[in-house]
């Protein structure tokens, strides 16, 4: 029995097979963390879809803003991209009961045994673990609930760019949204830097990425997002999976209790 956790998949299907047979993965044994980004702009983002729902107890899934975007398109009214490869879930006949079960997902999740915490772009530092569990639970209310619509058709934007706890509405949930789905490089008071997406060497003037800022705690973080990072963060304490594989880098898996990572070249 093992449970790993895998980078960005975007809709690479057969790279996503090619790293659990390399791993020899079987869901009636293992568990798989998916750090976001199910889908869009990979050739396969309906088998992608299709297979993870499948594994139902077996995985265990956070949504990132390609996930939050096919929900936009499905539920909230807004078009599909000129680079989106989503039309193959949309007009799928189990359409709806993709949406459903991906509207179900995770905004974070929390392994209380492993001190480990994963969401799509990682884990501010303005907010404790338990804050953000919070955070994402209130979050995940909205998506499921009856404002998911109004969410949706208004989920899409850059401000406010700092979070505070008076945040309310439509305001709010997307603070909430873009410190979980979009951060990369972030102020020391928390402003998000949402136009920047290089390396971490190349931060905008007051900013750094946000695992350079000191916690108050020595949680294990665990993201994907940041293709240009190639994996790397300088700390064994936040593991960055997403390694590029759309674009023609690999596809990441770690094991979360060895911490041995397992490649696919895309």
């Amino acid at each position: 029995m093992a449970d790993y956790a895998i980078g960005d998949i975007q809709g690479c299907f057969d790279r996503l097979q090619a790293v659990l047979a390399q791993a020899g993965f079987s869901p009636s044994r293992d568990s798989l963390w998916v750090a976001g980004d199910l889908i869009n702009r990979g050739p396969a983002s309906l088998a992608t879809l299709r297979y993870l729902a499948s594994l139902q107890g077996s995985v265990t899934t956070v949504l990132g803003n390609h996930d939050l975007h096919l929900l936009a398109v499905a539920l909230g009214g807004h078009r599909v991209k000129k680079k989106d490869t989503l039309s193959d879930i949309l007009e799928a006949p189990d359409c709806a009961h993709l949406i459903a079960w991906l509207q179900h997902q995770n905004i974070s999740v929390y392994d209380a045994r492993r001190n480990v915490f994963m969401a799509h772009a990682g884990l501010p530092h303005i907010w404790s673990v338990a804050r953000a569990r919070e955070l994402s639970r209130e979050l995940e209310a909205v998506i499921r609930g009856p404002d998911a619509a109004e969410y949706f058709a208004g989920m899409y934007g850059n401000e406010p760019a700092c979070w505070h706890d008076g945040l309310q509405g439509m305001m709010r949930w997307r603070a909430i949204t873009n410190y979980f789905t979009r951060m990369r490089f972030i102020a020391r008071d928390g402003e998000l830097e949402l136009t920047a997406k290089a390396s971490a060497s190349d931060a905008p003037e007051g900013f750094a990425p946000w695992f350079c800022f000191p916690r108050g705690d020595d949680v294990q973080v665990i993201f994907g997002h940041w293709a240009a990072l190639e994996g790397s963060t300088g700390s064994e304490r936040f593991i960055g999976l997403d390694t590029g594989c759309v674009w023609g880098g690999a596809l990441t898996m770690m094991n979360l209790d060895t911490g041995e990572r397992i490649h696919c070249d895309c």
